[in-house]
């Protein structure tokens, strides 16, 4: 089963969740609506209860049990044990009142207190069904309070202590009495069905705005990602110069930024390997003819001849050993051109490894008819590549030997500390032209411009790359028809 695409995940995953928020609400909305109104209406009633119970016996009571009532919608009654209604109040009368006008009937709230009187004689107002069950459920409870649920209505009652007089007599008579708080529960249940039938109406309606939204917000999302695979797919062709859109979101950004970063380094790695193949086999054409031309002339001619023979296999060892060489220098300059390339930094003593190196090279170069003079200071210590800092002296004596010309075939090799330790290596051979000199430096340069005995034209390149890795410095200064000196300067241990 072929994956879905990321557009047509992203759009279900939308809908999902639309699903899932509509889900709760109807369940909230249908279920839990009216459970949740039960439980607030409960503890609005104990609240009141509570606070009309800290308040009895206080000036202002009946004026605190009327502002409760109104505000909570609570049905009210303070009596004795008997039943005997002493005030009573609800959500309606305390309203006429404060808006000065009648209550029910035409009158004021014939069981409300008034100042300074007492409880007005003959207030009668009828009791809620099951007062009688309420009192006997009050007097059997032990701590003086009671609740429960009848008839759909929740009744919260308590004893509480009252004044009879309004004055400030210390003599005022400590009634007894009994307070009946009531609210009526399940009061959303018609609000509940219009409730129903209009979530029904906001959810189809919010589930088809949805899923279009869904989809535009998917297709703008899937938009950016499937052109970076569209772009990321040509790579394989050699497009590289590609350059991917950037905008949408920072963690695209930073995708796009790799990918044009690694079109960038394909692109230059392409050309360095175009760039290899068609220089690599500019050199071994050279030799392979040789290989190719003296082994038909040993076959053919000087087989039966043994000193032309020898010298004929003289000349293919000598280019098959060029051919060795170029190999190699191509191999370390490929591993130089990584970018963490295998270094293993130690102390090393370029005194003692430009000798070494140097009592390699004077033997070969002494039967050649040259001389190798040296200048070399003892013990300057470096911090660096043991192997590396080698192929650089080997590199740039040899450079010098290659390129040195008779009558004058002497070579300087110099090693000193100013500051930082020096590395130079003179030659008396032709020189370099000025235009020549800041291009000294790049791969093939010597096998391609300056026409000497060299192998490849990596030797100097390698010697630079080798110095970046070693935060070291080359320089070169060159004369025409006198020579040139190159050097390599690295800081001390």
């Amino acid at each position: 089963m072929k994956t879905p695409s990321f557009r047509t995940k992203l759009w279900l995953y939308f809908v999902l969740f639309a699903a899932v928020i509509f889900s709760l609400l109807w369940i909230l909305q249908t279920v839990g609506l009216q459970r949740f109104y039960d439980g607030m209406m409960e503890n609005n009633i104990r609240n009141a209860a509570k606070i009309m119970t800290a308040a009895a016996g206080s000036d202002d009571f009946f004026n605190i049990v009327d502002r409760l009532s109104f505000e909570d919608s609570l049905l009210v009654y303070i009596t004795d044990t008997a039943g005997n209604v002493y005030y009573s109040s609800d959500a309606y009368r305390p309203y006429f009142r404060q808006m000065g006008r009648p209550g029910p009937g035409g009158r004021e709230n014939p069981f409300r207190r008034d100042a300074p009187g007492g409880f007005p004689p003959g207030a009668i107002r009828n009791l809620p069904d099951g007062y009688d069950t309420f009192l006997e459920k009050l007097a059997a409870s032990e701590n003086g309070t009671v609740e429960y649920v009848s008839n759909n209505t929740f009744i919260h009652g308590s004893r509480i202590s009252l004044d009879e007089d309004d004055d400030d007599d210390d003599d005022d008579e400590i009634k007894e009495a009994v307070l009946y708080v009531a609210g009526t529960l399940g009061a959303v249940g018609a609000a509940a069905s219009i409730i129903r039938t209009q979530l029904l109406w906001v959810t189809v309606l919010s589930l088809v705005l949805g899923f279009v939204i869904a989809w535009l917000i998917a297709r703008r999302f899937a938009k950016p990602i499937n052109q970076l695979t569209e772009q990321a797919g040509m790579l394989s062709g050699d497009h590289y110069e590609e350059r991917f859109q950037k905008g949408f979101c920072r963690e695209l950004d930073d995708l796009n930024d790799s990918l044009s970063k690694s079109a960038e380094e394909l692109s230059e790695a392409r050309e360095y390997q175009k760039e290899l193949l068609a220089n690599v086999s500019h050199d071994l054409r050279t030799p392979l003819t040789m290989i190719k031309g003296y082994t038909e002339m040993v076959r053919d001619i000087s087989w039966e001849d043994e000193e032309q023979r020898n010298e004929d296999c003289g000349v293919i060892l000598k280019e098959a050993d060029r051919m060795t060489a170029l190999v190699n220098e191509i191999l370390e300059y490929s591993r130089l051109q990584e970018k963490n390339p295998d270094l293993h930094f130690t102390q090393v003593d370029l005194s003692a490894l430009t000798e070494d190196v140097t009592n390699r090279f004077e033997p070969l170069f002494r039967n050649d008819g040259g001389t190798i003079e040296r200048n070399i200071t003892p013990g300057c210590l470096v911090e660096g590549d043991p192997d590396m800092l080698e192929r650089v002296v080997f590199n740039l004596i040899d450079n010098a030997i290659r390129h040195s010309k008779a009558p004058d075939m002497r070579v300087g090799v110099s090693v000193y500390q100013d500051g930082k330790v020096h590395l130079e290596v003179t030659d008396h051979g032709a020189g370099i032209a000025p235009d020549d000199l800041p291009h000294i430096w790049e791969k093939y340069y010597t096998t391609r411009q300056r026409g000497g005995k060299g192998v490849s034209g990596l030797g100097l390149s390698i010697v630079k790359q080798i110095a970046a890795l070693h935060h070291a410095e080359t320089s070169v200064q060159s004369t025409v028809g006198e020579g040139s000196t190159f050097g390599f300067h690295i800081n001390p241990v």
